[in-house]
């Protein structure tokens, strides 16, 4: 056998030792992420719930998914473990963030900003206003009817 027919075997073999060695990685790294849990943290199961940690056992977790509220639930199904802060935004609403970002509830603000700011210009000019009706497409129908002398429905034949 060549190498030439050896090749492709060989391309597939290197791609399958390639995509089990970053499977094995992905599943290292959950796995000390899970042993890194603390009584106390917060974390998120693999189907989207947020709670905190109460108690760790060999294969399995005590959460409280709200006050006084417990649940048991196997080490894999926790999903990732949240910062404190990040905890804290997602379940309590907490915002910590420093910027006094203000976001109008409409446009008008914007465009009355940019009328103040515009000093050289004495009189802001209005853009008329597109019309948005049908009007036109009403008279010209009701102007194709009166040609042909028939009203709606009327046809041709007698």
């Amino acid at each position: 056998m060549s190498i030439v027919t050896l090749l492709p075997f060989i391309a597939i073999i290197g791609a399958m030792f390639l995509m089990t060695r970053s499977a094995k990685k992905k599943q290292q790294q959950a796995a000390q992420m899970r042993d890194e849990m603390q009584p106390g943290t917060g974390v998120r199961t693999i189907g989207g719930m947020y709670a905190t940690v109460k108690e760790i056992g060999d294969e399995t977790v005590l959460l409280e998914v709200a006050p006084g509220v417990h649940a048991v639930y196997a080490k894999n199904a926790i999903g990732a473990v949240l910062e404190d802060s990040e905890y804290n935004r997602i379940v309590h609403g907490d915002d910590d963030s420093e910027t006094d970002t203000v976001v109008p509830d409409d446009a008008s603000s914007l465009t009355e900003a940019v009328e103040t700011t515009d000093k050289d210009a004495e009189t802001v000019e209005e853009a008329p206003k597109a019309d948005l009706t049908k009007k036109s497409d009403a008279a010209e129908a009701g102007a194709e009817g009166q040609k042909d002398g028939k009203a709606d429905g009327e046809a041709d034949a007698k």
